[in-house]
């Protein structure tokens, strides 16, 4: 079928991406790549922009089932420690095997993305398994600017394991129960104003 093909393309182009970079990305090492004859790929994506929207899709695809599995092997969290156990499982992951080789590809992508929005779009999908257990999470405990509180929160993670990638090693789980610990932080001016009420506690 035409979209098996298209998969089996772009699962290849992950590969060449991974091992080669942006600039080894091409239709003939794609071919290559798939152990497919010369010209295939160029008949299921006409273009290089082509080529990549459909890396790109299929890339988040992959990251989203990642993430729905992992939601659904680990309860949501309920403490810190619940938070940073899958933090530390997602990171580990992201790191290694199969996960290693989509997180090259992903870095990469994002930065072509800077010159093109449509790839920005795809890179960051709506709905996110691992963004809402986040936001789920922050707001049980009393966090009132979520939304903001949990794109630091995941967007330093997210630079942690870019940092790992390229040093090596793993995410320190201290670093990761610190990012947490400040995204809980209650703000300066909210303490201040319960503080200025009368009868709050100090």
């Amino acid at each position: 079928m035409a979209s098996d093909r298209r998969t089996l393309l772009a699962d290849a182009a992950l590969d060449v991406l991974a091992d080669e970079g942006i600039r080894g990305l091409t239709h003939r090492a794609v071919d290559r790549k798939a152990g497919m004859p010369t010209g295939t790929t160029s008949a299921y994506f006409r273009t290089r922009a082509a080529l990549l929207t459909g890396l790109v899709t299929r890339l988040v695809r992959l990251d989203q089932a990642e993430l729905h599995t992992l939601a659904e092997s680990l309860p949501p969290p309920r403490t810190v420690e619940e938070l940073v156990d899958g933090m530390v499982l997602l990171a580990r992951q992201r790191l290694t095997g199969e996960g290693r080789r989509r997180s090259l590809a992903r870095y990469a992508c994002a930065l072509e993305s800077v010159r093109d929005r449509e790839l920005r779009e795809i890179l960051v999908p709506r709905e996110n398994a691992g963004r809402d257990a986040v936001r789920l999470f922050l707001a049980a405990h009393g966090v009132t600017d979520v939304e903001n509180r949990s794109h630091t929160l995941l967007t330093c993670i997210d630079g942690l394991i870019f940092d790992r990638l390229v040093s090596g090693g793993e995410v320190p789980r201290e670093a990761l129960e610190g990012l947490v610990a400040a995204a809980l932080r209650q703000d300066p001016g909210i303490r201040s104003s319960r503080s200025s009420r009368p009868g709050a506690s100090p």
